[in-house]
């Protein structure tokens, strides 16, 4: 399987017990703040998936020294933060770039950051408006490399809310470090609020404070002290909500999944799975921190995306297999993922017979019994190939992906998992 761009999967309903692999977003987060830390620190639990290869490189040519043991590091912490010359290599990874730009930018002797595919052109528009508003040496011409001769400065930092939360943890993570006092003035609605919870957790964690200013249980801004220090701390990583959503939406379409390792504390955005799938109708049980999916007859509704992008595409899926009408909106962030993921999700789901049709910020999805089965293409998209794979178990006939090795980008594993729950592969 891994010699071939191409996999056929022939359908059938899937039954068993998955360990949902670890959380990608709290990865990336544990992995920066444990490098940051002064001494010795484990971060358990992890997945080399690329977006993960990518970070733990970064913040190795930053200075940490981090080992690779089966399934979690050994991180001795960056002793000094001094000009470096570095070549940043985020693969095609959006948190590793918009996460590190400022923290890396701390070294400033040379720094270059390099991207492949998609990533070259994801928008680092706020970054280059702090460059620009602080004066400060760089290169950018609207496509990675970005090149970086200076430092971040403290001060004062106006986000807009509707943006990625990706460029507030990056300055989340940065500005502690500076010597001075910094605050972020969140510009309108803040929409990924829970993405900067998980931010504002692993940073407490690990001993950096954050003053958050709040209106009406909105955040407003953050107080940052400066001068503060990481304090080195092991780390276990939760389950990640964003890939168990496919196991869950499997469990509503074919019953008797467990999804094991779902933490119910979390504070994960992708949670919202759970919500979303009772809405349209599912029927599960949760013990302890494993949850029981059952065959469920469900029905379209609307779906708000601004909240949690990542979990559309195969939400798209269980749309198509229920009952009625689905409007996804609120989903322009969509459009700027590894792929146009409302083009790619309604290409996928068209190729295979769904009855769907794409808006300026998300899908109108008519619901079906089955689907045809067919070709699809993964646009080279991690999501758009597993969303694929749960929509085989509802087809008609076999489902052809293109290009699956997309899978790598964050779930390497995910079709050995796949087929431990009875999935039929390559015939």
């Amino acid at each position: 399987m891994n010699d071939i761009k191409d996999i056929i999967i022939n359908p059938k309903i899937l039954k068993g017990e998955i360990k949902i692999p670890p959380s990608k977003s709290l990865s990336h987060r544990a992995i920066i703040a444990g490098a940051l830390s002064k001494g010795r620190c484990k971060i358990d639990n992890l997945i080399y998936s690329k977006d993960i290869i990518a970070t733990i490189d970064i913040m190795k040519n930053l200075g940490a020294n981090i080992i690779k043991k089966e399934d979690y590091v050994i991180i001795d912490g960056i002793n000094q933060i001094k000009p470096i010359k570095a070549n940043l290599f985020c693969n095609e990874s959006g948190s590793t770039l918009r996460f590190l730009i400022p923290l890396a930018s701390l070294f400033a002797g040379n720094i270059e950051y390099e991207g492949v595919n998609s990533l070259k052109t994801r928008p680092i528009t706020p970054y280059i408006e702090i460059f620009k508003n602080q004066n400060l040496n760089f290169s950018y011409d609207g496509s990675l490399p970005l090149v970086l001769n200076d430092s971040i400065k403290a001060g004062e930092f106006n986000i807009k809310g509707d943006i990625s939360s990706q460029f507030i943890t990056g300055l989340l993570y940065t500005l502690p470090l500076l010597k001075e006092d910094s605050i972020i003035n969140i510009i309108g609605k803040l929409e990924s609020k829970a993405y900067v919870d998980l931010t504002l957790d692993v940073l407490k964690e690990y001993g950096i404070d954050i003053d958050i200013i709040k209106q009406d249980d909105e955040y407003k801004a953050f107080k940052i002290k400066g001068n503060q220090e990481y304090q080195n701390k092991d780390y276990k990583v939760e389950g990640d909500y964003s890939q168990g959503a496919f196991f869950v939406v499997l469990g509503v379409l074919c019953g008797d999944i467990k999804c094991l390792d779902l933490k119910q504390s979390s504070l994960q955005a992708d949670k919202a799975v759970l919500d979303i799938i009772k809405s349209m109708g599912a029927k599960y049980e949760i013990i302890n921190d494993t949850v029981l999916l059952q065959k469920s007859k469900t029905k379209g509704i609307k779906i708000d995306a601004s909240n949690c992008p990542d979990i559309i595409p195969v939400l798209s899926v269980l749309a198509a297999l229920s009952e009625g009408k689905t409007t996804i909106y609120n989903g322009q962030r969509l459009r700027i993922k590894e792929s146009d993921r409302i083009k790619s999700t309604v290409a996928m789901l068209k190729n295979l017979g769904a009855d769907i049709e794409e808006t300026n910020d998300g899908m109108i999805i008519y619901g079906k019994d089955e689907l045809e089965g067919g070709e699809v293409d993964s646009f080279n998209d991690h999501r758009i190939v597993m969303s694929a794979a749960i929509a085989s178990c509802k087809c008609k006939n076999s489902v052809k992906i293109k290009n699956y090795k997309a899978i790598d980008k964050s779930y390497p594993s995910f079709f050995e998992d796949f087929k431990s729950l009875g999935g039929l592969i390559n015939g």
